[in-house]
C-alpha cells in the first residue's frame, strides 16, 4: 500500500490519503466551475472564469466595472454585447451570405459545397485541389493540393471529430458567438496565393478602421507586424515577434479600408481578414475576439492605447 497519494476526481476535486485514511480534500473552484460550461455559465460564473483566465495568461486583473484595455474590452464584450448578427458573421457558412450583400460574391472565394455530415460529401465530383473546414473552428482546415493523395476517410474522422459539440470555439474561452452555430463542412476552392502568403488584417472600432497587421512567413515562424493606415509600422508586438522583412504596402489598401468600413458598420470591434492574389482581393473572415482577448502587447502601454479606440456600447445586447 502506498503510504501517501492523492486522488483526482471530475470538477476539480483532490483527494489526499495516508496510509488508506483520507486525510484532506481539496476543491479548485475554477476548474469546479468551468466543468459547469457544457450545461450553462450564469453571468456571474462566465465573469469569474474568464477573470481567472485573463489573470492567468495576462498578469493583471480584469476591471470588470470599468474595463480600459483592448483585452479587457474584448472580455466585456464577450460577456454583455450578444448583437445575432456577430454569430452569423461567425460563422463561415453563413457569413458569405453578409458579404455578398454588402460587397458582392465576387469578394469570396468560391464555395463548392457545404454539408452537415462528413459521410455525405461525394470525393468524386471535387476537383483535384480543394479546402475543407468546419464553420466554427479555427485553423480546422484540410488543405488538398493533390486529391489522388487523400485519405478520405481519415479526412471524414477528422472532420467529425471537429464538428463535436465539444470542439465547439465557445468552450475554449467563451466567446459566445460560436455558441449557438450548427455545424456544418464547407469547401472552397484552393487558391494558389504563393509560396509566402501575406493576409492582412484590419482591425475596425466602433465601425471604422484604425490600424492593421500583416501575418508572413508562416511557413518558417510566423511573424505578425501592426502598421497605421498610412503603413507607417507600429512600435509594438502582439504575442508574435514582428518581420525583419521590409513589407511592400499592398496596392489594394485603400479597397481593403473601404471595404472593412462597410463590413464592420454593425459591430462595436471586428477584424477584416483579406488575402491578395495578384489583381484580386479576397475576404477571408470577419473575427470578433482576436487571441480571445488573452494576447500581450510589449510594451504593455499599447494594450490601453488599443482600448482607447474601442468604445464599449453604453447598454448590454
Amino acid at each position: 500500500m502506498k503510504i501517501f497519494y492523492k486522488e483526482k476526481k471530475p470538477g476539480g476535486e483532490r483527494n489526499f490519503y495516508f496510509c488508506g485514511i483520507k486525510i484532506f480534500s481539496y476543491v479548485n473552484k475554477y476548474r469546479q466551475v468551468w466543468a459547469k460550461r457544457f450545461a450553462g455559465l450564469t453571468d456571474e460564473e462566465a465573469r469569474y472564469c474568464l477573470g481567472k483566465q485573463f489573470k492567468a495568461k495576462l498578469g493583471y486583473p480584469l476591471n470588470w466595472d470599468n474595463p480600459q484595455t483592448f483585452n479587457e474590452k474584448l472580455q466585456w464584450l464577450k460577456l454583455y454585447y450578444h448583437n445575432p448578427l456577430i454569430t452569423k458573421c461567425a460563422d463561415k457558412v453563413e457569413v458569405r451570405e453578409y458579404i455578398k450583400e454588402k460587397i458582392g460574391e465576387k469578394y469570396l472565394i468560391p464555395c463548392l459545397g457545404v454539408w452537415d455530415n462528413p459521410d455525405d460529401i461525394d470525393f468524386d465530383k471535387l476537383p483535384d485541389r480543394f479546402v475543407l473546414k468546419v464553420n466554427w473552428g479555427s485553423g480546422q482546415n484540410i488543405i488538398v493540393r493533390d486529391k489522388s493523395q487523400l485519405n478520405i476517410e481519415e479526412a471524414r474522422e477528422k472532420l467529425r471529430n471537429w464538428m463535436k459539440p465539444e470542439s465547439n470555439h465557445y468552450f475554449a474561452y467563451l466567446e459566445w458567438c460560436y455558441k449557438d452555430i450548427k455545424p456544418k463542412i464547407i469547401a472552397e476552392k484552393y487558391m494558389d496565393f504563393g509560396e509566402d502568403l501575406l493576409d492582412y488584417k484590419i482591425m475596425c472600432y466602433n465601425g471604422i478602421p484604425k490600424n492593421l497587421f500583416v501575418c508572413s512567413e508562416r511557413k518558417t515562424s510566423l511573424k505578425v507586424t501592426f502598421f497605421d493606415l498610412n503603413w507607417k509600422r507600429l512600435p509594438f508586438i502582439r504575442k508574435y515577434p514582428a518581420s525583419e522583412k521590409k513589407l511592400e504596402k499592398p496596392v489594394f489598401l485603400d479597397k481593403m479600408l473601404e471595404i472593412s468600413q462597410i463590413l464592420a458598420k454593425a459591430f462595436p470591434f471586428v477584424r477584416v481578414d483579406f488575402f491578395c492574389m495578384k489583381d484580386r482581393l479576397y475576404v477571408g473572415e470577419l473575427t470578433f475576439f482576436p487571441g480571445a482577448g488573452y494576447e500581450d502587447f510589449q510594451p504593455s502601454e499599447w494594450d490601453k492605447k488599443l482600448g482607447d479606440l474601442l468604445i464599449l456600447p453604453k447598454e448590454k445586447a
